[in-house]
């Protein structure tokens, strides 16, 4: 979604027919009954198939039978008995395996129209149907010894943002299976100049967490036409928890799509690479034909005054997190998610959307799972959600959620200008004032004494209690990627300045003591020739062209330096908000365009004693005092090398224009 800061942007158009339960048995949605046991709405075994469904506004409700997920007619419809907290239950004294079902809710005189549930772990062709299979045939060889790779703090983490068919498609990708789930199991691709892609590219490059696009099952692509080259990131929730038939090699087959979402995790792990997946509980795709509101409507959606549907998302409605049963479902979707597939983190989209309680309840869930599980989100709305805004988890209450971290567009905005004008740019275009926001993502979001927050551009004050609550970064599949946004702000775009001013922009993401994050294919300077909101632009926009890699082999090698140096160095990941405050000083300089820090006294442990970091964005080369003494410089004109490019001694550093300077004692 949007990576915009909060915008009201008034009421609701879309009207709620029938949201109000029967006023003769529910007078408010805090009267629903609360399903005890988890919310499985199918239990198979070769004898009996057991199926039930949480409908309480319900007067009817029956479960058809299929022989295949799109077409023909049921073979057999059977009406469910009323059950404890508002269930409905059926069981079939049958070998169902492979057969498909749908439920249909009746509500006084009109039927709902069929779902396959709101809870389907697996479905046909288009999501329309639920599917009856053993998962235990989903599991790749080997699955059960599947493990996370080893990740002592979440301030070791560099994640790296990427949509299945960007990463894969272009030909240069030499990758088979493009645009799938598998093209991240295949190893030994390479480009046409035989330098490695896909998989092996990530291991090169050294990121640690691979941020997967929306690939649970979503409504735009028509999986029966994939010929079509459509695309779409997959911010429009159909089944919040089948993998995307789009994505496998087969989208008929229930089980395809499965087995092979795990082969790819299950890949990325043996290469040391955790998976993160793009969850959007915050809004689903359509409203009066969605699953919720085809069960019990109103229930799983948030109402304005006169009844129509809420609109926080911009999308049409907002879920309603802070109500139990759809608290209870986002809490046990994630867990599904960690357990049956190995995920290692979640990035939520608009969390701004959901209720504080029932972010802190998620991470409460996954810790139990492992601590170790990353988790963080959009900390805003698009537009006024219905709910308390001291109750949302806004950006500006993420120290209320420990473990969890938000998105600092201080920093983004800060480096690369303002979301809502592509043409002005800020501290990379050499336009001076953006300073203290860079400053204020370089700490963290934390309370720091350097920082003044009167001059921060969007946040007056710290929002984040640990430094591991502030996503570091400055592009993302939101908006111009940074090659692009360049060249709308810059007013000499020539290729080597671009490439300099990237480097300089990722130097800071990847020194701030934030968790950095960065966009697939900034690391060989991909472009999606100016789109600003590419969800929908074909396969000629959003590819990665790995020949880039070849042409752009100094700017990759940089992204790889500096990953490195970041990995190697604790002092640029410290952890601790403390430790920060202790260790990391801001230096005096003249002038815009220009910042420069000291991390001092071991910083976290580091071998090395003294680090000095410098950011110029002016055409010029820049003069910064720095406490005297002998230096070993690791950065400097664009390149980095942590075995030394060269020494400097006394009280000053000259740092080139549009450029980074790191050295050591």
């Amino acid at each position: 979604m949007k990576s915009n800061q909060l915008i009201w942007m008034g009421m609701a158009a879309a009207i709620c027919f029938g949201c109000m339960p029967k006023k003769n048995e529910y007078s408010s949605y805090e009267q629903y009954p609360v399903r005890e046991d988890n919310l499985t709405e199918m239990q198979y075994d070769r004898q009996n198939t057991t199926f039930t469904l949480w409908a309480p506004t319900a007067d009817e409700v029956k479960v058809s039978l299929y022989d295949t997920g799109e077409r023909g007619a049921a073979y057999e419809t059977i009406p469910m008995a009323r059950d404890k907290d508002g269930t409905w239950t059926a069981l079939v004294g049958a070998d169902l395996l492979g057969k498909f079902y749908t439920f249909n809710v009746r509500i006084g005189e009109k039927w709902l129209g069929e779902t396959p549930g709101i809870n389907a772990h697996a479905v046909g062709v288009n999501g329309k149907r639920a599917a009856i299979i053993d998962m235990q045939l989903t599991n790749p060889e080997g699955w059960e010894q599947d493990r996370r790779p080893p990740l002592a703090s979440w301030a070791d983490a560099v994640i790296y943002e990427m949509h299945h068919r960007d990463f894969s498609i272009h030909p240069s990708s030499g990758i088979k299976h493009k645009g799938k789930f598998l093209a991240l199991t295949e190893e030994g691709t390479l480009s046409p100049d035989k330098l490695a892609t896909g998989i092996d590219h990530l291991k090169e490059l050294g990121v640690t967490h691979v941020h997967l696009l929306p690939s649970y099952d979503f409504a735009s692509i028509d999986e029966t036409r994939l010929d079509d080259n459509r695309y779409n990131w997959g911010y429009d929730p159909q089944n919040y928890n089948v993998p995307e038939g789009s994505y496998a090699t087969d989208p008929y087959n229930p089980v395809v799509r499965i087995r092979e979402f795990k082969q790819m995790v299950q890949a990325l792990h043996k290469a040391g690479i955790r998976v993160v997946l793009d969850v959007v509980y915050n809004h689903t795709f359509n409203t009066a034909d969605s699953n919720f509101e085809r069960t019990v409507p109103g229930y799983f959606y948030r109402q304005m005054p006169d009844g129509s549907f809420a609109d926080g998302s911009a999308c049409g409605n907002e879920t309603a997190s802070n109500r139990p049963m759809m608290r209870k479902y986002m809490i046990e979707s994630v867990r599904y998610w960690l357990t049956e597939y190995h995920l290692d983190g979640f990035r939520f989209d608009l969390m701004g959307i959901h209720d504080i309680e029932t972010m802190n309840r998620i991470r409460e869930a996954a810790t139990a799972i492992d601590p170790s599980i990353l988790i963080y989100g959009e900390g805003w709305a698009a537009r006024e959600p219905q709910y308390p805004l001291d109750s949302l988890a806004m950006k500006a209450n993420i120290y209320r959620m420990p473990g969890i971290a938000a998105f600092s567009d201080e920093l983004r905005d800060g480096l690369r200008g303002p979301f809502n004008d592509d043409a002005k740019g800020a501290f990379l275009a050499g336009v001076p004032g953006e300073e203290e926001s860079i400053k204020f993502g370089m700490v963290g979001a934390i309370n720091h004494p350097d920082i003044n927050g009167n001059l921060v551009n969007y946040s007056k004050t710290p929002w984040a209690e640990q430094p591991t609550q502030m996503i570091s970064y400055v592009s993302c599949h939101d908006d111009m990627c940074l090659v692009d946004r360049l060249h709308s702000t810059l007013s000499y775009d020539a290729p080597q300045v671009v490439a300099a001013l990237d480097k300089l922009a990722q130097t800071v993401v990847f020194t701030s003591q934030g968790i950095p994050f960065m966009y697939a294919g900034e690391e060989v300077m991909r472009d999606k020739k100016g789109v600003h909101n590419s969800y929908v632009s074909p396969d000629s926009i959003n590819a990665i062209d790995w020949t880039r890699k070849a042409e752009h082999a100094d700017v990759f090698a940089y992204y790889k330096a500096l990953i490195r140096l970041r990995r190697h160095h604790q002092a640029f990941r410290m952890g601790d908000a403390g430790q920060v405050r202790q260790h990391l000083s801001f230096l005096p300089v003249t002038g815009g365009n220009l910042i420069a820090f000291r991390l001092a006294a071991h910083a976290g442990g580091d071998e090395w004693e003294d680090i000095i970091v410098a950011f110029n964005s002016r055409n010029e080369s820049a003069s910064v005092t720095i406490p005297e003494g002998e230096y070993t410089v690791v950065c400097r004109d664009g390149v980095i090398d942590e075995r030394g490019l060269g020494t400097v001694s006394g009280k000053t550093v000259d740092v080139p224009g549009r450029s980074a300077v790191i050295l050591y004692k």
